[in-house]
């Protein structure tokens, strides 16, 4: 698990903030379901709070476990899940950093103990929790929401395995104090236990009319085909074409010299035809259309996956593509080995496609560039850029 530090200022610690607890939405500006990036972009809007930001992720296989976006200085952290980056579960580590507002109630914080008596009166009643001998631990369930409490060794007879009575008094008098609150969807309440609520949780279903995670499908050298709107984009299209189907870009941007002309016997023609094309930027549908600059149509897609350990993490969402390699739409989908998803590694493309070759090297244009370079490899009518770790970083297509 590797640890990615955003941003730290030095000085001293500030004072617990105070967020808003929404059981079973979210916390402050965080909700449940949200994409990172749009996690990022509340960071962001607030430095002077999250100034001490880790991204936490497993670099060798990203899409095994969580991308864990960390706020040490308040003691919680937000889990994304790894395929469709969504967020499934908030975690409060440290209930003495962060104090939560519910209704005209405040938990948590230096000055607040969360004990199980102050829970019980913010929250209410509720059914009896599970008691873990093997951890300790002693759990309490509202929906959408979880205290647990430990519960002192000498005081464990007091409890009984799974659903135990509510633990308010020692018998010396004093009363238990929440180590951990996990905020999830309620309507994974069935599936939730101790020692298993960090699996089981998953993000909400993704709202209706919703284009996230669309399922862009790609036939090679002919068009993008947007599931959700029915929009076909082929190539040869033009700016009102797209405008048409996909609506105003998020940013329109002059195309720089492309530095792989090098290779072309060409290179001065291409060199200074080329500086005259433009991107439409489609940050949201993880997707980025290039246009030729005289004859104003579409020449190039560069789709984007938005791992973590790559340079352009957090640019851009993530774009659920499928590509469909021989046949029509519906005949290779009858045929799903014969198609290359986000999730399909450097090993598998070259099972499907066959050997291309050795790579080109990118460096992201930058020799202080963290991540490392990257590799590229090319096909007719696709070049797949792939990270390190054996997972495609970004797909251009075009038309050879």
């Amino acid at each position: 698990m590797l640890q990615r530090p955003r941003r730290r200022c030095e000085g001293t610690a500030m004072g617990a903030i105070v967020l808003d607890l929404r059981p079973g939405l979210g916390i402050g500006p965080f909700s449940l379901g949200m994409p990172i990036c749009e996690a990022f972009s509340q960071i962001e809007q607030k430095p002077s709070i999250y100034d001490v930001v880790h991204v936490k992720y497993f670099d060798e296989e990203p899409l095994k476990l969580d991308v864990v976006v960390s706020f040490p200085d308040h003691g919680f952290h937000l889990r994304f899940d790894p395929w469709s980056q969504r967020l499934r579960l908030i975690e409060i580590f440290d209930v003495k950093r962060l104090q939560m507002r519910y209704a005209t109630s405040l938990i948590g914080g230096p000055s607040n103990l969360a004990t199980f008596v102050a829970v019980y009166q913010a929250f209410g009643p509720t059914f009896p929790g599970i008691f873990s001998k093997d951890r300790g631990v002693y759990t309490l369930f509202y929906p959408g929401l979880s205290f647990a409490f430990p519960i002192p060794s000498q005081y464990t007879n007091c409890c009984h395995e799974r659903e135990a009575e509510l633990p308010l008094e020692f018998p010396d008098g004093t009363t238990p104090v929440t180590c951990r609150v996990s905020i999830y969807d309620s309507s994974s309440d069935k599936k939730v236990g101790v020692g298993y609520l960090m699996d089981k949780a998953s993000a909400p279903p993704i709202p209706v009319g919703s284009i996230y995670m669309e399922e862009v499908h790609v036939k090679l050298g002919e068009e993008l085909y947007f599931t959700l709107g029915d929009q076909h984009i082929p190539f040869g299209a033009s700016p009102q074409d797209v405008w048409a189907e996909l609506g105003r870009p998020c940013g329109i941007h002059q195309k720089q010299v492309d530095q792989m002309v090098i290779h072309s016997a060409s290179d001065l023609h291409q060199r200074t035809t080329l500086c005259g094309d433009y991107f439409y930027n489609y940050f949201t549908r993880g997707l980025d259309i290039l246009f030729d600059g005289q004859t104003h149509k579409i020449k190039k897609f560069v789709l984007h996956t938005n791992y973590p350990g790559h340079a352009d993490f957090n640019s851009y969402m993530k774009c659920n593509f499928v590509i469909y390699v021989g046949g029509s739409f519906q005949e290779v989908n009858n045929c799903k080995q014969r198609s290359i998803t986000p999730s399909t590694k450097w090993e598998q493309v070259k099972e499907i496609l066959g050997d291309c070759g050795p790579a080109a090297i990118q460096t992201q244009g930058s020799t202080s560039n963290l991540f490392g370079s990257t590799f590229v490899y090319g096909y007719q009518n696709v070049a797949f850029e792939v990270m390190k770790n054996d997972y495609i970083a970004t797909v251009t297509l075009f038309q050879s």
